[in-house]
């Protein structure tokens, strides 16, 4: 994983060799499709309306974008607060699953931290510090939903994160595009079996005066099948 992230000056990268066994990473997948196999009537226990935190969050996006089309997706929003919340409050089926997936990505962000900041001649940073730029643990299942008519929907709409880093673990449907600034043109980035996927967030730019880019994303629909994505923000 060193040798990537030393390489990486860009917004987009992925890297394999990261520590995370290749176990937890399939946990999670499995676990997310479970989740929203579920009935209506379960999903819907954790929707803005029912639910009892507002640390967890389930919903769906169907709504115009700037070139008339429409995003296709559900997705559950989990912000880690404690283990005793997560145990009692967290959804049964993806719990332990997404538990485990955010404590062995730490130490990921961690080290991908350090080296960006080592190239901002920053060499080390307080325990404060460290806990602020990890991020706020917020980790989101997401289902992009399969839909014939491509051109009139997106997985998911093109944004930036505001976080420092975003780690994604992605599914084998592809679907993933990232903006090249140079050419305003969107490339795939094809899912790499065992890979993380990280990307620059928006905090990150700031905080390195615009040396590590943070660059628009999104996701495509696909046509026959549907895609699950598990992002750590």
């Amino acid at each position: 994983m060193d040798d990537t992230g030393k390489q990486a000056s860009g917004a987009f990268f992925q890297i394999v060799n990261h520590g995370v066994p290749y176990h937890v990473l399939d946990d999670v997948k499995d676990a997310t499709r479970k989740f929203f196999a579920l009935p209506a009537e379960e999903k819907l226990k954790y929707s803005k309306e029912k639910s009892v935190t507002n640390s967890i969050r389930f919903g769906t996006s169907f709504t115009p974008e700037a070139e008339k089309a429409l995003e296709w997706k559900d997705y559950l929003s989990l912000f880690f607060v404690s283990d005793d919340e997560a145990a009692t409050l967290w959804p049964s089926v993806c719990r332990n699953q997404a538990l485990e997936y955010i404590k062995s990505s730490k130490l990921v962000v961690k080290k991908l931290l350090m080296i960006l900041l080592n190239g901002l001649n920053v060499k080390e940073i307080d325990e404060a510090k460290e806990s602020k730029l990890m991020g706020s643990k917020r980790i989101k299942k997401i289902l992009s939903k399969r839909f014939l008519t491509q051109e009139l929907t997106v997985g998911v709409g093109h944004h930036s994160d505001v976080s420092t880093l975003t780690i994604l673990l992605q599914d084998e449907i592809g679907g993933l595009y990232v903006r090249n600034m140079d050419t305003m043109k969107w490339i795939h980035v094809p899912p790499v079996s065992g890979s993380l996927v990280i990307n620059v967030g928006d905090a990150l730019q700031i905080i390195s005066n615009g040396k590590y880019k943070s660059v628009e994303h999104r996701v495509s629909a696909n046509g026959s099948s549907n895609r699950i994505s598990v992002p750590i923000l």
